[in-house]
């Protein structure tokens, strides 16, 4: 399976973004799906996933309410649509996919066996 990630840019505070994450080689339409990202000088974080069965899961509150995680099975594709964006949000983020994770292990990364490169999304004030 490979994952392609793409929609980053440069985005002004308030903006918004939608990335993509298209995968080939298999469907991943029943795997847990997620996005992770990793800004400069710090790990890779959470930032929100789908479950098996469809429940979405958001790393924080604020990310709840301004990010929306999403999926189109017939494109076999994810997708993170990210509002009201701010600069702390500046990071590359990544895609991956797992047949294997269950629910209560969306958030970890070592869950995951598939990974796309990243996309580098700036926020700037």
């Amino acid at each position: 399976v490979q994952l392609q990630a793409s929609g980053g840019g440069l985005v002004q505070a308030g903006g918004s973004l939608r990335l993509s994450c298209a995968a080939s080689g298999r469907t991943i339409s029943r795997d847990a799906v997620a996005w992770f990202r990793q800004a400069p000088g710090m790990e890779r974080s959470f930032v929100a996933g789908i479950n098996r069965s469809g429940g979405r899961i958001y790393a924080t509150d604020s990310m709840k309410g301004r990010f929306t995680i999403s999926r189109d099975s017939a494109r076999n594709t994810v997708y993170l649509q990210m509002d009201s964006l701010r600069p702390d949000d500046t990071a590359v983020y990544y895609c991956a996919a797992g047949p294997s994770v269950i629910s209560s292990n969306l958030r970890n990364q070592n869950a995951y066996a598939y990974w796309g490169l990243g996309t580098l999304v700036t926020v700037s004030s």
